[in-house]
């Protein structure tokens, strides 16, 4: 097969992550991000309809993308370094990367079966994300490593996909995704943060977080919502004030 035409450098993509974002991002719900990333204006981040086979388990990384195209027979020239396009991008994983394919929402064909997944691991990956099938998913359920997926599907995508390149701009479960931006999943799914506004869009949330948490203190003690959600000026001094108490409790 022939070399494929569009390889990326990796070194290329953007690496944004710092040990205080990741504790930061791991600290607030997909649903907190999705609302910061919507005041900013950008609606479609939330990857519709996958299901997390560790719910229990945060994901924070940075997307490595893969893209499958339909099958059309005479296409046969995809290799990349002599590899699919699949083997490519769990080959050159690096530690804290999250491997995000685009299968055209396809739950009829597999996008990736235990040996890649367990690759992906073992360099290091902080997760996988496909809005396509899995295949051997109960092996990929035991793994360590948090999986989004549409489906599950014992076939291999040969049924349906062919892997066509590696950390292109992709579509994921409705969501654009470039490589380098970051993915942040909890139980309720898994949402895409551009690279450019992950330092803002994290702080923004543990604030958003920290006033959350003080109105469902209070609407739990039995107030009305009223100036509580959201946060109005009059309420801000009580807000602060609850906040100082708590930051000297944690002291």
């Amino acid at each position: 097969m022939a070399e494929f035409p569009r390889l990326i450098d990796p070194s290329t993509i953007p690496a944004v992550l710092t040990d205080e974002l990741r504790q930061q991002l791991s600290s607030v719900s997909t649903a907190t991000l999705t609302h910061q990333l919507q005041m900013r204006g950008i609606r479609s981040t939330f990857l519709a309809g996958l299901q997390p086979t560790h719910p229990e388990r945060r994901l924070v990384g940075r997307a490595r993308t893969l893209r499958y195209v339909a099958v059309r027979e005479d296409v046969t020239n995809l290799a990349i370094n002599g590899r699919t396009a699949q083997k490519q991008v769990v080959e050159t994983v690096e530690p804290g990367d999250v491997v995000v394919m685009e299968a055209r929402g396809v739950p009829d064909a597999g996008t990736i079966g235990d040996i890649f997944a367990l690759r992906v691991q073992a360099r290091g990956g902080a997760g996988v994300v496909t809005d396509g099938a899995l295949r051997d998913t109960p092996a990929i359920v035991a793994l360590d490593l948090p999986v989004y997926h549409l489906s599950s599907h014992a076939s291999t995508y040969g049924r349906h996909h062919m892997p066509y390149s590696v950390d292109d701009a992709i579509t994921c479960a409705g969501v654009f995704v470039e490589a380098g931006d970051v993915v942040v999943g909890d139980a309720e799914g898994a949402v895409v943060i551009p690279h450019a506004l992950v330092a803002e869009v994290a702080r923004d949330a543990v604030v958003q977080e920290e006033i959350e948490e003080f109105a469902i203190e209070r609407v739990a003690a039995g107030e009305p919502t009223d100036g509580l959600f959201p946060l109005s000026d009059e309420r801000r001094p009580d807000y602060e004030a609850w906040r100082a108490v708590r930051d000297r409790g944690s002291a």
